[in-house]
């Protein structure tokens, strides 16, 4: 197969929702109908034994929520594909806002009772500003939920989406009967009572057939007709180029649990979803068919299998081929490195690779080499933007709870926070550790880590800061600086990069700090480095 049908054939995309939408349930459907896993797990782990595929941390699997995203890998149809499933909690939005800058399209789940929620507004706003292409889930259908014009008009005005049905449900919850595949033209009808297996697959170009009447009954049948008649009026036709310029957004209904319209969204996805596309280095534009090979870091990840204490860096190969042996330039350090085992991912399963393509995620082990937003190049001086670190709201003071055990505390933190879990802050003045974090519930999983993947525990103490602000002085050798340094000693840390850091107490003192000092530029993301 040549190389640009390799690009061809790939596709490599994000699921995002707001947390319990069901997005770790449909990765698993996913993996089902590609062949990948014989049989799907729920995240719900703490009822069913079988945990899913996706989520392989210890603590995933107690708390039965995703914390960290995980690379899965499958061919279906002759298409490979890759996916990012990531967490939805707002406490771990991080992880996903960087695993959003390594997709070429996104797959957004919503819930059919809860419609558009606060943590999707915010996700889909990420994707939306890089302009990626959305389809739409609309899930857990066989539930009570919003009415499906309800739900369209949720999306267009809460997300700002121009969408357009690809399927419709014929009736809801209990009356739920199946789904009226729009782009197919034909009906999924549920079957019997258990409402687990999809009964049949009918064609059905002309919903005006009486036949239909008798499939679903004449009520059902007068209002799909009547639905799919407003539908036809009000949305606009697919339109392929719109939905790859991140104009249109598909959507679809179903049920991830009961296997329903899953295929027919991945059937539709595998069509119109874009192959790996060009992406913006700071110097230039990168196409994925360029010959030479151009990747970035997006995430690393230590301890994914605890016997052998490995780090991992994750890898979004953008152009050209990456070949197990060959030399390729890091271009942060100026250092050429070699791989001998670069790892395709199936969740927590890896497989060495000799050879990956534009799309693939490669897993590179890692002895501290690599941080998030490195790229690795075959020569050129080349640096992909757009990973940024954002500023933390929530700080705690992190103490040693086993002084014997010191070594592995620092061990421990110093991986950490290379995978970005957190960011790690040492104060000016007295040089006391701080962990800032965007959400609460990352303490818990950096203080369960430390002691289950390190033997290192620790204690927090509170630390009331407002927000954290990224230094950059106009003029470092200026007055108001060295004014504002001294004025501000007891707030002042430096990051884990060395930058200056200022940790606002309040709003009302980064008000006044702005204004009293305003050649001394205060930035809430560390990107503008």
């Amino acid at each position: 197969m040549s190389f640009h049908d390799q690009i061809e054939r790939r596709r490599t995309f994000g699921i995002i929702s707001h947390p319990d939408a069901g997005k770790t349930t449909l990765t698993e459907k996913l993996l089902l109908f590609g062949g990948a896993i014989q049989e799907a797990g729920a995240v719900k782990s703490n009822k069913i034994k079988k945990t899913a595929t996706s989520d392989f941390m210890e603590i995933e699997r107690q708390r039965g929520i995703s914390v960290a995203t995980s690379v899965l890998a499958f061919i279906y149809r002759d298409k490979k594909i890759n996916i990012l499933d990531t967490p939805g909690h707002k406490d771990f939005a991080e992880d996903t806002f960087r695993t959003l800058t390594a997709v070429d399209s996104v797959i957004v789940v919503v819930d059919v009772a809860k419609g558009v929620e606060e943590q999707t507004v915010k996700l889909v706003e990420v994707c939306r500003m890089r302009n990626i292409p959305i389809i739409v889930f609309i899930n857990k259908l066989d539930r009570e939920g919003k009415d499906a014009f309800d739900l369209l008009d949720d999306l267009e005005q809460k997300l700002g989406l121009s969408v357009t049905p690809l399927s419709f449900p014929i009736g809801m919850g209990y009356d739920f009967k199946g789904i009226y595949n729009i782009y197919e033209k034909n009906i999924n009808l549920f079957s019997g009572d258990s409402k687990k297996n999809i009964e049949d697959t009918i064609a059905f170009d002309d919903i005006e057939n009486s036949e239909l009447d008798d499939i679903i009954g004449v009520s059902a049948a007068e209002e799909l007709r009547d639905n799919l008649e407003l539908v036809n009026g009000v949305y606009p036709s697919f339109d392929k180029e719109s939905y790859l310029l991140g104009e249109q957004q598909p959507v679809f209904f179903g049920s991830a649990l009961n296997n329903f319209g899953v295929r027919e969204l991945l059937d539709c996805f595998i069509e119109i979803a874009p192959s790996p596309r060009a992406k913006m280095a700071e110097e230039r534009l990168v196409e994925a068919d360029e010959k030479e090979l151009t990747g970035f870091v997006f995430k690393i990840h230590a301890n994914m299998d605890p016997k052998h204490r490995d780090r991992l860096a994750f890898v979004k190969i953008v152009s050209g081929t990456f070949e197990r042996n060959k030399p390729y330039l890091h271009v942060r350090h100026g250092k050429n490195l070699k791989f001998s085992s670069p790892n395709a991912f199936f969740a927590e399963k890896k497989e060495i690779v000799d050879i990956s393509y534009p799309g693939d995620i490669v897993g590179l082990h890692d002895t501290g080499h690599f941080k998030i937003g490195d790229t690795l190049t075959e020569g050129e001086q080349l640096n992909y933007k757009g990973i940024p670190s954002f500023s933390p709201e929530h700080f705690r003071y992190i103490n040693n709870a086993d002084p014997m055990k010191s070594k592995q505390l620092h061990k421990g933190i110093d991986q950490l926070m290379d995978e970005g879990v957190a960011q790690l802050f040492t104060l000016e003045m007295n040089g006391r550790k701080v962990i800032g974090t965007v959400g609460a519930l990352q303490f818990e999983v950096i203080q369960y880590r430390l002691e289950h993947e390190y033997g290192a525990k620790c204690t927090y103490e509170n630390f009331p800061v407002h927000k954290a602000c990224w230094v950059d002085p106009e003029d470092e050798k200026n007055e108001e600086f060295k004014e504002f340094k001294r004025v501000k000693q007891r707030f002042l840390a430096k990051d884990k990069r060395e930058q200056l850091v200022f940790l606002a107490d309040s709003q009302f003192s980064l008000q006044m700090t702005q204004q009293k000092y305003p050649s001394v530029n205060l930035y809430f993301t560390s990107e503008f480095k």
